[in-house]
């Protein structure tokens, strides 16, 4: 007999359900405990999602300054992707501060 609850069993459907009853203020029938773990668990991706960008934006700055003379428009393109997805990252990190 499988004792698997509706959040191990199927992460979209837990996740619906606890959306709904949030919506309809029936706030002592969500799942205080996964939603507060996945709370943390987007935290700290978004944090390492963060850091893994700034690093390549760094490395690639870095290249673009002391070696001109292997400039490619493929550092070009990564530095100002990296650049747009780093201000993406910190606008979303103001407005979950902010609000």
């Amino acid at each position: 007999m499988s004792t698997k609850t509706i959040y191990e069993e199927d992460f979209y459907a837990w996740l619906m359900e606890n959306v709904q009853l949030l919506r309809q203020r029936r706030l002592a029938e969500i799942d205080v405990n996964n939603i507060a773990e996945e709370l943390e668990s987007l935290g700290r991706s978004e944090r390492r999602e963060l850091i893994n960008r700034l690093a390549l934006l760094f490395a690639h700055l870095l290249k673009w300054q002391y070696q001109p003379q292997k400039r490619s428009p493929s550092w070009k393109y990564t530095i100002r992707e990296q650049r747009r997805a780093v201000l993406e990252l910190l606008m979303i990190v103001r407005v979950c501060v902010t609000n």
